[in-house]
């Protein structure tokens, strides 16, 4: 069985930039090793568009902010993604200390400091963009963390029902009470 393992990437602003981060292939497969996304399929554009990202409810994708340093594969808060992002980061979570033990025994360590990519390392109740299928396989052994159904992309829908989601959602009420269910 192929291990999923998801890595961090370098910090940048908290705004969603116009111009999107390059990586080649070599070094998007060194730095993502899941690639469990559906065989062809394409990322959504995600500052191309007259709407721009949505999130799995429709509306426009919130930001998934946690100061000091910002989450997201673009590192500019947001749970964004392209066809680089083979680990699809793109569930915004309030992460657990059991989520962190339990990606942690998997091989992908978000707990430690990793200065290198000037990561300070997480701790409970810390928000960061995961990769979907890490929480999705978290979901189903009782491990997941809690999340922000408006910072989830919607490319998330993917890998994980709305309805499991929703289970999960910190924002459910606010999402029903503004008609967003």
């Amino acid at each position: 069985m192929l291990v999923r393992q998801c890595v961090l990437r370098a910090p940048s602003s908290c705004r969603p930039s116009q111009s999107r981060a390059l990586l080649s292939t070599r070094a998007a497969m060194a730095e993502h090793t899941n690639g469990n996304g559906p065989k062809g399929a394409a990322a959504e554009p995600t500052a191309s568009t007259a709407t721009g990202p949505r999130n799995v409810l429709g509306g426009p994708l919130g930001c998934c902010c946690a100061s000091p340093y910002k989450t997201g594969y673009f590192r500019d808060g947001f749970c964004r993604t392209d066809e680089s992002d083979f680990g699809r980061h793109v569930v915004c979570a309030q992460v657990t200390e059991d989520f962190l033990l339990y990606t942690r025994s998997l091989g992908n360590d978000l707990m430690t400091p990793a200065p290198w990519y000037n990561f300070p390392g997480l701790k409970p109740g810390d928000k960061w963009c995961l990769c979907a299928v890490r929480w999705r396989e978290a979901m189903e052994v009782g491990k997941a963390p809690p999340i922000y159904l408006k910072c989830t992309h919607a490319k998330a829908l993917e890998y994980v029902s709305l309805d499991d989601l929703k289970r999960f959602a910190l924002d459910l009420e606010e999402c029903s009470a503004a008609g967003n269910n």
